[in-house]
């Protein structure tokens, strides 16, 4: 069978055994077509079906999750745990907690985790998890009940040489902190590396907030580099408001950016002359409140309602930092449109298909979020190694490592694109860099 046959075969397969499971599709659809350059010259994995079973989870976990709040009301939830392949070391991936988090999307994120792993260069397969509980407008103390009520199924999946859940969506260091809390109570044991973004105080690590921000610009710096230029004095446009975008905003800022945006699931803000972060962070890391209050402090900046129409303002660089399938292809074509040169992804797969198409066809220099997010994960494989050793580096230190990371994502994306002969292409570039170690380590340890 040649290449292509057999990865339409397989993608036919994934249809037809996941019904409905669009997002789940769309991933391994984006991922499997670039691979077919690499199965071409080693025949030997279509042989051994590498393919079928790099698509099937090793594991699916799903249970129910009844919590009460503080009216005394019970409610049920539905959790999930996908261990996706773990042949290069314990799964490790964030749990979602938010209303849309659903099977098929937890298996899109598990999936796409394997490459991102594999790509940082450490010991950590791929895994993602969540729940359909959102967290925004709960009390900590219907939080904490919540989080208790999860852990204590999810508690006999995981453990540090198996699988290390981290933060994502709508679970941050609070949420982590009664997981952690009860996951001690119910296995007696105190393992900090059972679980990543923790507080500082039992075992977390410094960087681990900003890291994906950071990460993200630290890969989009080698984009720019490759092209002979820098962020300096560059429009910027960054959506979302949460952790990956406040800190994408910060270090891009730093380097000499100009950002004009940010969002929130209302609307945008456009600040002509570049936003004043100090005030974004006042609103959502400390008051919580929506973008839209911005206004308030900066009254020349302009709000416009509905998140997706950021990307109507002219810019050299994109990074859409909020959440999947957020630049479509009209976005896209407005972009290309307003000037856009370089587009780096801060989210998971916030790009549709067609939006990446649309971007490669205009010649739109692309990093996908399978390389340009890595740096969170990293950050997190760092504290698992700390939490090992029973060490806590500085930030300085954890921040030296984390560049270092990213640029070698950047290096090994590129140089597997200029393999197949499509150099710019970051894309397959980094589907195949990630693929291959993942490959390379199910071949030798057999049918399993």
């Amino acid at each position: 069978m040649d290449a292509k046959n057999y990865v339409e075969g397989v993608l036919e397969d994934v249809k037809r055994r996941n019904p409905g499971e669009v997002e789940f599709y769309n991933a391994v659809d984006e991922v499997l077509h670039s691979l077919i350059p690499v199965l071409e010259k080693k025949p030997e994995l279509i042989e051994a079906a590498i393919l079928d079973r790099i698509v099937e989870p090793e594991r699916m976990i799903y249970f129910r999750v009844p919590w009460m709040d503080d009216s005394g009301k019970v409610h049920v939830n539905r959790g999930f745990r996908v261990q996706f392949n773990g042949a290069i070391g314990p799964y490790k991936g964030g749990l979602r907690f938010h209303p849309t988090v659903n099977q098929s999307i937890i298996k899109f994120l598990g999936f796409e985790q394997i490459f991102k792993n594999s790509l940082t260069g450490l010991p950590m397969g791929g895994g993602k998890g969540g729940c359909d509980f959102d967290p925004k407008g709960k009390s900590d103390a219907e939080v904490m009940r919540f989080c208790q009520a999860f852990m204590s199924e999810l508690y006999k999946h995981i453990g540090t040489d198996v699988d290390v859940p981290a933060g994502d969506i709508g679970v941050g260091a609070r949420e982590i902190g009664y997981m952690y809390g009860m996951y001690r109570k119910l296995s007696n044991s105190s393992s900090q590396g059972i679980l990543t973004g923790k507080p500082l105080t039992f075992g977390g690590s410094l960087g681990r907030t900003p890291a994906t921000g950071y990460g993200l610009i630290y890969f989009i710096n080698e984009m720019l580099k490759d092209k002979g230029t820098s962020l300096k004095d560059k429009t910027v446009a960054v959506s979302g408001s949460g952790n990956v975008a406040i800190y994408a905003i910060e270090k891009a800022q730093q380097f000499g950016a100009k950002v004009v945006t940010c969002s929130d699931s209302g609307g945008y803000i456009y600040d002509e002359e570049g936003i004043d972060l100090a005030i974004v962070k006042q609103l959502k890391e400390v008051e919580a409140r929506r973008i839209k209050d911005y206004l308030q402090f900066r009254p020349k900046a302009k709000y416009v309602e509905g998140s997706t129409n950021v990307w109507e303002i002219p810019c050299d660089v994109a990074l859409p930092c909020a959440t999947q399938n957020e630049i479509d292809k009209a976005s896209a074509e407005k972009l290309i449109q307003n000037g856009v040169k370089f587009v780096a992804e801060g989210a998971n797969m916030p790009s549709t298909l067609d939006a990446v198409a649309a971007f490669q066809k205009a010649g739109i220099y692309f990093g996908p979020a399978k390389a340009c997010n890595a740096g969170g994960v990293a950050c997190s494989g760092l504290e698992m190694t700390q939490n090992a050793m029973r060490l806590s580096w500085t930030f300085e230190e954890v921040d030296e490592k984390l560049q270092v990371i990213m640029k070698n994502i950047f290096a090994a994306s590129k140089s597997a694109a200029k393999e197949i002969g499509d150099d710019d292409n970051l894309l397959a570039g980094a589907n195949i860099a990630g693929f291959l170690k993942v490959a390379d380590a199910m071949m030798k340890q057999g049918i399993i």
